[in-house]
């Protein structure tokens, strides 16, 4: 299973040379599903290695021409501000346990997740219907940008993800970028957001498996470089469609195990409970 989950790292970072984001998309889930790491806990992985190879595939993007640094400025530092808020101050005041419906105990882990995968559900609907925009007569909108630069923030600090499905469509519309543009912009968005919330995370005395770590992020570097080499060949446009297909399936796929399994669990276990009490 690790050789399954250090291959999909791969897989990341070609995402995010590719496409400009879907990396914590696919980090988060590998981390959890693969490594076994809590889900709270993969939210900080996911920052450092989906932040640690968006910067490294900025640097490719810059010497393309792709990277636009007054956008990338009216975007990132609303959206550092929402991440640093949410992660310094907000996180960690969420107790393990929230609520319970019929002795089903909501945590912290289960509704992070969950949101994950709403979030999963939510891009790939963006990625696999197609988009024409024309940014020929169109000005940049500052101020909207800088509101879905925090909106952003925001989602990046309570889940460990980057945005990139965000940031890009808000470069695109508010910045009048082109789309390889928004690409090589929103990895330096990214790389800046994530290692920054990393940074804090580190500064909350947070335990990680550094080995891991490095492992993990070395493969997605490796794959971003790739990533950034295809799309000099490749429309990522037309991969949109079929990495929103997958995208979509890995929602359903985790809604399903972490709300339908546990209710079945949690059916089965007051089923037989009762049936010893008759038995009795």
């Amino acid at each position: 299973m690790e050789i399954m989950g250090y291959i999909l790292a791969i897989v990341v970072g070609i995402t995010l040379g590719l496409i400009g984001g879907g990396g914590s998309i696919l980090t988060v889930p590998i981390l959890v599903y693969i490594f076994s790491i809590k889900p709270e806990l993969a939210t900080t992985y996911s920052l450092f290695i989906v932040g640690i190879s968006s910067l490294i595939g900025s640097i490719k993007h810059y010497k393309l021409g792709n990277l636009k640094v007054n956008a990338a400025v009216g975007f990132g530092i609303p959206a550092l501000v929402s991440l640093l808020t949410i992660r310094k101050l907000v996180l960690p005041q969420i107790p393990q346990e929230l609520f319970t419906i019929n002795n089903f105990i909501v945590t912290k882990d289960l509704l992070l997740m969950i949101v994950f995968a709403v979030l999963m559900i939510a891009a790939s609907t963006s990625m696999i219907k197609k988009s024409k925009v024309n940014n020929a007569a169109k000005l940049p909108n500052k101020f909207s940008l800088a509101i879905i630069g925090l909106l952003v923030g925001t989602v990046t600090g309570f889940l460990g993800a980057g945005g990139g499905f965000l940031i890009i469509p808000a470069l695109v519309f508010f910045a009048s970028l082109e789309m390889k543009q928004a690409v090589g912009t929103s990895l330096i968005i990214i790389a800046t957001n994530a290692l920054i919330g990393f940074g804090g995370d580190m500064l909350n005395n947070v335990v990680v498996d550094f080995k891991l770590l490095f492992i993990f992020s070395a493969l997605s570097i490796v794959g971003i470089f790739i990533g950034t080499n295809l799309s000099k060949k490749i429309d990522g446009n037309k991969l949109k469609p079929a990495f929103g297909w997958f995208v979509l399936v890995m929602g359903i796929y985790i809604i399903i195990k972490e709300v339908f399994f546990k209710l079945m669990h949690k059916i089965e276990m007051n089923f037989g409970q009762k049936f010893l009490l008759v038995k009795n």
